[in-house]
């Protein structure tokens, strides 16, 4: 009967999944795939669902009605986006004995992304929680907690062993799920830092025997002229680390002022490295998310071979558009700037210049049909880029919506994974924080980055002045490429493209 009862569960799942059928016992669905097994233990239950449902509800669930026990439900820690290999317990919704209904927030879980909530797979009463709040590191498929249908059945879990992670022989379904994900392997590990200088052997480091001048013995009187003494005074060097041109090695004029500081040397304990400071200081620990944003970073700049172009962009013209355009556009929420024309050109740009849109496989080169521009935007945790999907194809007042709803996600923490996830070209507005210029670190595997800076106003020629030159406002735009796609000059071609679209925005709407 138990058996049974856990098949129908089952079946239930499958059919508000998709279309289905049942073949030599296995249920098959369009986009799913649901497997059962009978092993000694009872039924084992594995279902993978479709890409467009949420990462949430694609949970690994273990059906069990292990000797001893009531029929219960183990439920492991799901993989929550395709690069997460450990996640991080934050916070239970739910305590044990606690009525679980289907879609209930379980918990919180932080992954390499972002803190999402994670919903209950099951309906029932959760008896078990193996993994307490805070835990940091817990591997994807360790068991998190039980299910059981019946409330009265939870004070039987009290004592229940915790299983760990999932194994291939006890679970054979949790298999495909253990394996590591190839889309994103993880970046390697860094090489070992190269010892400073200062750190060779005391015996290649160390100066040979020289007979110091009398102004270099600690202690003694040290010799040098009046003028000396003030000029070294005034640009607060000691007389002592400074060796006389003069007689009987008197420090003259010329040596204060040919004098230059040995590089600051940090002293070396004997078989240690350098003495850390002293002074009073505050370890911050690193979040899951951070230590990811540093692992991509030194992945980035150690394998992808980057440089940078830079150009000054007019916007007078963009000004005028976007103060006309959201007069049309009025009461929508957010309304057309600076960066919503970027964003545009920026995908018009790679669709002229294919080589801009493409990503470095190692053996071949991946042009992508469609512009999907990963836009930066700042949270608390650190960079995120949610994706404007398509962005060749969507027309200002799309992009402007969505930026704003985008926007409204990130703050209040519902950012989903599929919203900031496979981009294939960056675009990073730092206007807001007044720099003039910066370059973006590229992030892989796409071949290309726009950092943009603030506006501002200057002096540029102008033939139809009387005076030659007029004021006008201007940003620069920095664009970072992988030499490895993006040839110096093909680079160049992309910056005129674009550079053309905002000086004539009117081109965009061909």
């Amino acid at each position: 009967m138990q058996r049974s009862g856990a098949i129908l569960r089952a079946f239930s799942r499958a059919r508000r999944c998709s279309i289905w059928s049942i073949q030599d016992g296995k249920f098959t669905s369009s986009g799913s795939l649901h497997f059962f097994k009978q092993s000694r233990h009872g039924v084992n239950f594995r279902h993978w669902c479709p890409q467009s449902l949420p990462l949430q509800s694609a949970s690994l669930v273990r059906l069990y009605s292990t000797s001893g026990f009531p029929e219960h439900v183990m439920v492991d820690l799901p993989a929550l986006s395709p690069t997460m290999d450990v996640g991080t317990i934050v916070r239970w919704e739910k305590q044990v004995g606690d009525k679980l209904n289907e879609g209930d927030l379980l918990c919180e879980i932080e992954t390499d992304k972002a803190t999402m909530g994670f919903e209950t797979p099951e309906e029932g009463y959760l008896a078990r929680i193996f993994v307490t709040e805070g835990t940091k590191d817990v591997p994807v498929n360790r068991a998190l907690c039980i299910i059981t249908e019946n409330e009265s059945d939870v004070a039987a879990f009290g004592e229940f062993p915790d299983p760990g992670l999932s194994k291939g022989g006890s679970t054979p379904a949790a298999t495909p799920a253990a394996e590591p994900e190839p889309v994103a392997p993880p970046p390697p590990p860094p090489p070992p830092p190269r010892p400073p200088v200062v750190a060779a052997p005391p015996t290649e480091t160390a100066p040979t025997p020289q007979t110091p001048s009398p102004s270099t013995i600690k202690g003694e009187r040290v010799f040098a002229s009046p003028l000396a003494k003030k000029l070294a005074a005034e640009k607060g060097i000691n007389l002592q680390a400074v060796t006389g041109s003069g007689p009987r090695g008197r420090i003259r004029k010329q040596d204060i002022e040919s004098f230059v500081p040995s590089a600051a040397v940090p002293v070396i304990q004997p078989g240690g490295g350098p003495i850390a400071a002293t002074g009073p200081y505050i370890d911050l620990p690193i979040e899951q998310y951070r230590q990811e944003l540093a692992q991509r970073a030194v992945y980035s700049k150690q394998t992808v071979p980057h440089y940078f172009l830079t150009v000054d962009i007019e916007a007078d013209n963009l000004i005028k558009l976007a103060t006309e355009l959201n007069q049309e556009v009025e009461g929508a929420e957010g309304g057309i700037d600076l960066s919503h024309f970027v964003i545009k050109a920026a995908s018009l740009a790679c669709y002229r210049v294919p080589a801009a849109n493409s990503s470095w496989m190692g053996d071949t080169i991946r042009q992508y049909v469609h512009v999907d521009v990963s836009y930066s935007m700042q949270s608390e945790q650190g960079p995120v880029g949610p994706v404007i999907y398509g962005a060749d194809t969507k027309g200002l007042a799309t992009i402007s919506r969505e930026i704003a709803s985008l926007s409204a996600k990130l703050s209040e923490g519902v950012l989903q994974p599929q919203e900031y996830q496979g981009g294939t070209f960056t675009v990073a507005d730092l206007s807001s924080y007044g720099v003039k210029s910066c370059g973006s670190v590229i992030t892989p595997p796409q071949a290309c980055s726009l950092a943009m800076g603030a506006l501002r106003e200057t002096f540029i020629p102008d033939e139809d002045s009387d005076e030659g030159y007029r004021a006008a406002n201007v940003f620069s735009v920095t664009l970072a490429c992988d030499h490895r796609v993006v040839d110096g000059a093909v680079g160049a071609l992309w910056l005129q493209h674009f550079k053309g679209f905002l000086l004539r925005p009117h081109t965009m709407l061909l």
